[in-house]
């Protein structure tokens, strides 16, 4: 039995700070990967293509590592971040303004439904792997009708989803381009024609 149950919850309610490429992450428990940021979205980051005009899309944003790093990489763009938690968009926007990013915005959205019509340079996404596949394939057609043309899609996901991408992606953008395949999680992206 624990000597001050209220000692020890008082302690594991405290937020998390992050470092990561020279910006600092507030994270809480619950939220996706509190302790560190993730090795999936740490290889997206290494391997997204991003121009410094890119209006910018993280689609399930969490607290706001691939927003905010698209944010700071495209400084003449604007990049929104939105996520189905509210818990996650009042982090990515706590973090937003800790980093004094001003190009970038939060928004409380279940996947593309709350988001103004409006088309982007890039999304990306690191792809939760058990949303089912009807909401997976819900992403991709409404990712290729928010891009611009010649706009990207890119996401993460386990190695063990790269199939069903690459056959939806075909699919929906007419072709697959995988980027990089780690032992545990694979980045690819499709191009709007």
């Amino acid at each position: 039995m624990l000597n001050n149950p209220d000692e020890y919850n008082r302690k594991i309610r405290q937020d998390l700070l992050i470092e990561y490429q020279g910006l600092e992450f507030y994270t809480t428990w619950g939220l996706f990967s509190p302790r560190a940021i993730d090795d999936g979205s740490r290889l997206l980051l290494d391997y997204l293509e991003l121009q410094q005009d890119d209006d910018c899309l993280d689609l399930g944003c969490g607290y706001g590592v691939l927003g905010l790093s698209m944010a700071r990489a495209a400084p003449a763009g604007h990049t929104l971040m939105v996520d189905k938690d509210f818990v996650a968009v009042e982090y990515a926007e706590r973090n937003r303004r800790h980093n004094k990013i001003d190009n970038a915005g939060c928004l409380l959205s279940n996947g593309f439904k709350q988001i103004p019509p409006q088309q982007f340079d890039v999304i990306v996404s690191n792809i939760p792997a058990k949303v089912g596949k009807e909401m997976l394939y819900i992403y991709l057609f409404d990712a290729l009708d928010y891009l611009k043309p010649g706009g990207s899609f890119y996401i993460v996901t386990i190695t063990g989803l790269r199939q069903f991408f690459k056959r939806g992606f075909n699919e929906v953008f007419g072709h697959y381009e995988k980027i990089k395949q780690g032992r545990s999680y694979t980045v690819a992206r499709g191009t709007k024609q």
